[in-house]
């Protein structure tokens, strides 16, 4: 992963030492010709490569919109956590079910409070029923299995497309590179030239269409890996936290069987 990393940045960088090669040769053989700036740029790109512009554009915004929204979900669930963490322990020692129930659904964004609700309501309801404390227990690891399922496709909802995008944006660049060489060699073949001159419009095009496949591909993979992690580590916390819970359950439900 880091040779390839290392590989990718190197590529990005080659590109833009020749992209600096290739205005500083333009600009002395046929200054006033060829524009450098983005506006001048866009100009001289042929509509299919603005076409790939525009396509990379809406995917780096889509996955800057992911990521924002994934940084701001993973710090308020972690946030809280370790928040409701300690009160909701306090709770369960003294036996108060009722109130560790409230203190989790005042957590509405903890990804542990969204399971230890769902096994604490489900432990609840049984207990009052007149089934036997086996079903009871076993209900109440059925709700917290579900519950963490439930979490864990709401801590990765746009992740795929975030992977998604890290993995096709350097083909949609490489795409208008393609189309960047053609236009380049379609000016050789209709200006009888093999100038900079003649060729610089479309070099320049299938430049800038490689670099910001780049630009936008590098983030997101760096970035959904990085979220993939958190998601590991929520899912630990939560097998943790179920586990623990039907340690309670099961030492609860012991106690109520030898006081009857």
């Amino acid at each position: 992963m880091l040779v390839a990393n290392i590989a990718t940045l190197t590529i990005a960088k080659a590109h833009l030492f020749a992209f600096w090669l290739l205005q500083q040769a333009a600009g002395a053989d046929d200054a006033g010709t060829i524009g450098w700036d983005p506006i001048h740029l866009w100009k001289q790109m042929s509509w299919v490569a603005q076409v790939v512009v525009v396509v990379l554009f809406i995917m780096s915004a889509w996955s800057i919109g992911v990521m924002i929204d994934r940084w701001i979900a993973f710090s308020a669930a972690r946030k809280q956590s370790r928040q409701f963490a300690p009160v909701v322990a306090g709770a369960l020692r003294e036996g108060k079910l009722d109130e560790a129930i409230r203190v989790a659904e005042r957590n509405k964004k903890s990804h542990l409070a969204k399971v230890v609700t769902a096994g604490l309501q489900e432990f609840k309801a049984h207990g009052e029923s007149t089934e036997i404390p086996g079903e009871q227990i076993e209900a109440s690891k059925r709700a917290l299995e579900r519950a963490e399922a439930i979490v864990h496709a709401e801590l990765k909802r746009g992740l795929g497309g975030l992977a998604t995008i890290g993995s096709t944006a350097p083909f949609v660049g490489l795409f208008g590179t393609v189309i960047g060489i053609l236009n380049a060699f379609k000016k050789i073949s209709e200006q009888k030239a093999t100038g900079l001159g003649a060729v610089a419009g479309g070099i320049s095009e299938a430049l800038v269409t490689t670099a910001l496949g780049l630009f936008v591909a590098i983030p997101a993979v760096m970035m959904f890996n990085y979220f993939t992690g958190k998601v590991e580590a929520f899912d630990v916390e939560m097998d943790n936290s179920s586990s623990e819970l039907v340690d309670y359950f099961l030492k609860r439900s012991s106690a109520t069987t030898v006081r009857r």
